[in-house]
């Protein structure tokens, strides 16, 4: 294992970030991450477990704040529903550089916070 990361994220901070900054969810996440929230009538849970994915993968990474952009890392779902992480760009190459090979990410939400735990390995 080289790094483990989480992030947990309340939702009416996020729900209001998202009415105040309506091109965000285009800044932060892929077209794919938000074609998924969006199925739902309210796609606030799904967008900040992902926004928790992508903090998580970070810390899991051992790198500060914006040392990628956030839609470097994308959550991608495997036909069985599970999470995984696929890395673009910046993101990508800061992990090949600290060796990582494989990605292990759970996520989960109430309905007050969303979580993400991130294992780089």
């Amino acid at each position: 294992m080289i790094g483990i990361g989480t992030d947990l994220v309340e939702l009416d901070r996020f729900r209001l970030a998202l009415q105040r900054t309506p091109r965000l969810p285009e800044r932060l996440f892929s077209d794919a991450e938000r074609a998924y929230a969006a199925r739902r009538r309210d796609p606030t849970e799904r967008l900040a477990a992902r926004f928790a994915a992508k903090e998580a993968v970070m810390k899991a990474m051992g790198v500060g704040l914006w040392r990628f952009k956030l839609r470097d890392v994308e959550v991608v779902r495997a036909p069985s529903g599970q999470p995984s992480v696929a890395l673009h760009g910046r993101a990508a190459e800061l992990a090949a550089e600290k060796g990582v090979t494989e990605w292990r990410l759970t996520l989960t939400h109430t309905d007050r916070v969303a979580q993400a735990i991130a294992v780089a390995l």
